[in-house]
């Protein structure tokens, strides 16, 4: 569960203690230069560079020859942040911008009995958590330093690939060949304790231009809130005396596309019906497309999806390049206006970063909420704001420590490139044919 629900630290010298009595360290304003790890894992391939700093900078070439660039920073709000992500798959000239800026919004945890309600990244010192990353944490990697200003360096950030399993697997019709490969990710996170929780923020670029976001809990249940007896908790422990009681995660992150250098990115919404079979036909699909040309509160249905389509490029196939935002597993809460919906759309604004308790100055009488933000303006510059919600109900299996529980996103390539940026060259000149030989 979370930290005592009576005197949950909020001021940063406060937070700071509360880091070093827990053997953490907090959070930093900055990073600074890479400690090596096992092995290095950034590709050794000339840029082109982006504007940040060797000690700011992620390069990685996975397999078939795909390359990530991207800047990254450390916020004492937010934690970690990703700047000018582009992807170049092979055979692409130059790298092609996907975000501008991508990062968590929030991790809102209200209690089922409404006894605390939290916002762990503004209101409870998600940043002044982040914790040293071990030896063998980062497998195969380079762990990165954070700067403390308080307490020096802290190695806080691991950059490393991970296999996935198949990228792709095509036989031919005779069963004589087949083709595959086994993908890589490019795997970057950090773990950051909030009290008795332990959060790993993830981010995974693949080689065939898909990216996800993660937020895994892990840690403990909180010694001092097994009080859940009015029916709204799970016995923990021995006998049915102590009862963990139950809460939600509502994770938000915020995503500022920029895709092919542009802000003018423009939102689209697909519906898909099914209509019943007349006679002894089969049921029909019929798919909509609606601009979202307006400020919205989206939620998710079943044949639903959105996408971010750039209003500059176009790839070989001339279809305009865009990323279909793919939400994970969730469980609403409607608790909240901003815990009611899916995703949201809103014009971009400096001063709006999180998705409630906006600390950010944004003029007298401001709301500071997402949800709040949505009034009706026209999608210029638009910011995506995706929230993934785990009702956690605790289980004797909870202890200790806890099992990594996973919430999260991906955002999937669509008509980035003309055909699967992994096809194998014997396979390359058949671009909208279906007939592979042998």
């Amino acid at each position: 569960m979370h930290v005592n629900r009576v005197s949950r630290a909020r001021s940063r010298g406060a937070l700071l203690a509360a880091a070093a009595l827990l053997g953490s360290v907090g959070a930093a304003t900055g990073p600074a230069s890479a400690a090596p790890a096992d092995a290095p894992s950034a590709a050794k391939a000339a840029p082109p560079r982006s504007d940040c700093s060797d000690a700011f900078r992620i390069q990685q070439t996975l397999d078939g020859g795909t390359t990530w660039r991207m800047c990254w920073r450390y916020d004492t709000d937010s934690g970690l942040i990703l700047d000018k992500v582009t992807y170049q798959p092979k055979g692409e000239p130059r790298p092609i911008r996907v975000i501008n800026t991508a990062k968590l919004a929030q991790i809102h945890v209200p209690y089922d009995d409404g006894g605390a309600e939290y916002d762990d990244l503004t209101g409870a010192g998600f940043g002044w958590g982040l914790q040293n990353l071990k030896g063998g944490e980062c497998p195969g990697g380079t762990v990165k330093k954070v700067k403390v200003p308080e307490a020096g360096y802290v190695n806080g950030l691991c950059t490393t690939t991970r296999s996935r399993g198949h990228a792709y697997r095509l036989a031919n019709d005779e069963g004589t060949k087949v083709w595959q490969s086994q993908g890589k990710d490019l795997l970057l996170y950090t773990v950051n304790k909030v009290a008795w929780y332990e959060y790993i923020t993830e981010w995974r670029f693949s080689s065939d231009g898909t990216i996800a976001a993660n937020v895994g809990a892990t840690g403990s249940l909180a010694p001092d809130d097994y009080n859940g007896t009015d029916g709204r908790g799970w016995p923990i422990g021995k006998g049915a005396r102590d009862y963990a009681t139950s809460h939600s995660h509502n994770v938000f992150w915020r995503l500022d596309f920029g895709l092919d250098g542009s802000n003018k990115g423009r939102i689209e919404q697909y519906d898909s019906k099914v209509t019943a079979p007349t006679g002894n036909g089969s049921p029909k699909v019929r798919t909509t497309r609606t601009p979202v040309t307006k400020e919205l509160a989206g939620d998710a249905r079943t044949m639903r999806w959105w996408r971010v389509v750039s209003e500059r490029g176009k790839n070989k196939d001339g279809h305009p390049r865009s990323y279909e935002i793919v939400p994970g597993t969730s469980a609403k809460h409607a608790g909240r206006g901003f815990t009611k919906h899916d995703i949201f759309f809103t014009q971009n604004r400096a001063c709006e970063q999180f998705a409630s308790n906006n600390i950010r100055d944004c003029g007298r009488n401001t709301p500071d909420s997402v949800d709040k933000w949505v009034n009706g303006e026209n999608l210029t510059n638009p910011v995506v704001w995706v929230n993934i919600g785990f009702h956690h109900i605790a289980r004797d299996e909870d202890q200790q420590p806890m099992p990594v529980h996973w919430q999260g996103f991906q955002l999937a390539p669509r008509d980035v490139t003309a055909m699967n940026p992994l096809t194998p060259a014997d396979l390359a000149d058949q671009n909208g044919k279906h007939n592979h030989g042998s």
